[in-house]
């Protein structure tokens, strides 16, 4: 049997081919958007890729599982449950399919979302025994996926009763020595806290994973999943991905090279309502055009640019490197958004060169923060972590609002009021600072070094 994993950093996403040995037949599994990387892998190992499955209709990212047809004989595999708009060969809970040496076992483990499964496989070529299990959501390094994605308390209730009966009767009474590979690992906001190996095992999760301590009270262990207070906030663009999984992803056909745009064609396309994004870091954006929005290039572009960046806007890019073009695009096209109309020729340094209008978000250091809340009580400190960073300890009287929420609360902030955006490092609170500016707040700080900083030259937190 052959077998490889793919990581995506930037959504916490891992996807996997396994191959037959014997009949030079492939699987993917928890497709990625771009999948020519399969092709790629599946050539080296002189295979043909003959199925693809997802675990779940995810809502972190767009699927790439209906670009496969369109490249090859592929046929699609789905649990019985999963109700999309594309044609699969629907499994019933215990079905097989047999590629070779390699059994895959259909396995129906709801919880994360009503419809999700996961794949036990049996190499036969070292034995009867199952090897791996390919667990979506249903079980990940030191975690689980959080039930509470498709609705309100009673829907989230109802997941958590189904993760409970997954778990007793489904996962846990697999042998020790299964491997366990998820969908979400580490970088995913599908759990609270994700372990940062990308595998684990039956065994290792039996005796290490907190989360599975209550599971002999299906009560109490409800009621732990019911409580999200330190679970990541919800990015807007999840439930936008999820629907557009179950109605199947359209494909991406032949992608054109996004042009590089001379001064005046950027600005045209902005006076057309073409939205800029600037995808440099934060200390480079203190100097910017009027009205982007910062979201620097990184394993934190997608997430980002998911929760502030609307869907429905043209877009254009500032680049610090025109190499770092299609890493931006694929970013965007992994999570449902159209390719931009073009990225600005010649960078920044053509825009000041040309004489255009340049706005300023100050970069202030912890120091210098700390200095200013002094000198001025009229300073709103501004975090715009996760709920469990926040809880952990934040500055005194800061106001909290995630990053993620920012597009819908902003209206919550005064606008007469100087305000200092702050997070973990200085990355979330550029692209929320940006946003404030975007929308007319004059008086934005942005702090470098973040809490991490604070923290580090001893100033109060509270918690």
């Amino acid at each position: 049997m052959f077998f490889k994993q793919f990581y995506l950093p930037s959504l916490g996403h891992a996807s996997y081919l396994v191959g037959s040995e014997e009949s030079g037949e492939a699987l993917v599994l928890d497709v990625r958007r771009d999948v020519e990387t399969y092709f790629a892998e599946a050539r080296e190992q002189g295979m043909r890729i003959r199925y693809a499955c997802d675990t779940h209709q995810h809502n972190d990212y767009l699927s790439g599982i209906c670009e496969l047809p369109e490249r090859g004989d592929v046929q699609l595999l789905a649990g019985a449950r999963a109700e999309v708009g594309y044609p699969v060969r629907a499994m019933d809970d215990g079905e097989t399919l047999e590629m070779g040496e390699v059994r895959f076992e259909l396995m129906h483990t709801p919880g994360h979302t009503p419809e999700h499964i996961s794949l036990l496989v049996t190499d036969r070529s070292r034995g009867d025994e199952p090897a791996i299990l390919f667990s979506g959501g249903a079980l990940l390094v030191g975690d689980l996926a959080r039930p509470d994605l498709l609705g309100g308390e009673e829907e989230t209730r109802r997941g958590a009763e189904s993760f409970c009966a997954t778990l007793q009767h489904k996962i846990l009474p697999l042998p020790d020595f299964v491997e366990v590979f998820p969908t979400h690992v580490a970088g995913s906001l599908c759990g609270g806290n994700i372990g940062s190996r990308l595998s684990t095992t039956i065994g290792y999760e039996r005796r290490m994973n907190q989360l599975l301590s209550n599971l002999s009270s299906s009560d109490e262990f409800v009621r732990q999943c019911m409580n999200l207070t330190d679970l990541p906030a919800v990015p807007p663009y999840w439930p936008r991905m999820r629907q557009l999984n179950t109605e199947g992803p359209p494909p991406l056909g032949v992608l054109a090279d996004p042009p590089p745009l001379g001064i005046d064609e950027f600005e045209s396309a902005r006076e057309r309502g073409a939205l800029v994004v600037d995808c440099r870091s934060p200390e480079a954006f203190s100097a910017h055009i009027p009205g982007a929005i910062n979201v620097g290039i990184g394993n934190s572009f997608a997430t980002w640019a998911g929760s502030v960046l609307p869907p429905d806007r043209d877009l254009v890019l500032v680049l610090d490197r025109a190499e770092d073009l299609w890493e931006v695009c694929w970013q965007l096209l992994r999570i449902g958004y159209p390719l931009p109309r073009g990225w600005l020729g010649g960078g920044m340094l053509a825009w000041r060169t040309a004489g255009k209008p340049i706005d300023v978000l100050p970069q202030w250091t912890v120091r210098e923060l700390r200095q200013a809340l002094d000198k001025d009580r009229d300073l709103l400190v501004l975090d715009v972590r996760q709920p469990a960073e926040w809880s952990a300890g934040h500055i005194p009287e800061a106001q909290h609002i995630t990053g993620a929420e920012i597009t819908k609360r902003a209206d919550e902030l005064p606008m007469d009021r100087p305000i200092a955006s702050i997070c973990g490092s200085g990355y979330r609170s550029s692209v929320v600072a940006s946003v404030l500016k975007a929308q007319g707040h004059r008086q934005v700080y942005n702090v470098l070094g973040g809490m991490t900083g604070w923290e580090a030259d001893g100033f109060k937190t509270t918690s």
